[in-house]
């Protein structure tokens, strides 16, 4: 039933929002024309499957570093940082969804380098379930590049205190999960990006 409802719905919202896909790569072509406008990257997906990831981009073309970012990374891009804040750069996932990559609602896929660092306990739970746009960390965690903003060293701050506490979250999802639970998450996802 959920990877119905996933097919079901993000075919739909694919089709739905077409013409706000259009406008997106039309301002990230006006700020960068020679960048692409997709970026793809390798994350961890089901049984640890390794998968490819899209995203509208948001950083600069040829950007490298940090694996993480934060609202103070100047590798983002002036439209990038309104994708970010609105969560729209996200709206491609719907593609990795419908082909069944990922679902609407599980944990966030990690890169190999920070799926690595999960917790032993946590890990097998973790990769049990598709890999998701939503969950309730990607809620409590909202806010995280302004977090990252303000600590001395992002990716140290990322890996000893945000990744943990992901990863138990996450672990918690994977045990606990229904389709119920599922929508709630969703509703929850909607008004916490409504409200910015």
């Amino acid at each position: 039933m959920k990877r119905f409802f996933d097919f079901l719905l993000s075919g739909g919202a694919l089709v739905v929002l077409s013409p706000v896909f259009g406008v997106i790569a039309g301002l990230i072509k006006r700020d960068e024309p020679e960048s692409p406008v997709l970026f793809t990257q390798e994350r961890v997906g089901l049984h640890g499957e390794p998968f490819r990831i899209h995203k509208f981009r948001t950083m600069r073309a040829g950007a490298s570093g940090l694996q993480v970012t934060s609202d103070s990374d100047g590798r983002i891009t002036k439209v990038g940082r309104w994708l970010r804040k609105t969560k729209l750069d996200e709206l491609p996932q719907l593609w990795d969804v419908a082909r069944g990559k990922m679902s609407l609602v599980g944990p966030r896929p990690e890169v190999p380098k920070y799926a690595a660092l999960w917790p032993e306990q946590f890990r097998a739970e973790i990769l049990s379930v598709r890999p998701g746009i939503t969950d309730p960390a990607s809620i409590r965690f909202r806010n995280e590049s302004e977090e990252l903003a303000a600590a001395p060293d992002p990716e140290a701050h990322y890996v000893e205190v945000l990744l943990p506490e992901k990863a138990a979250m996450y672990a918690d999802y994977a045990r606990s999960r229904s389709f119920v639970g599922d929508v709630r998450v969703l509703w929850r996802t909607l008004v916490a990006v409504g409200r910015g």
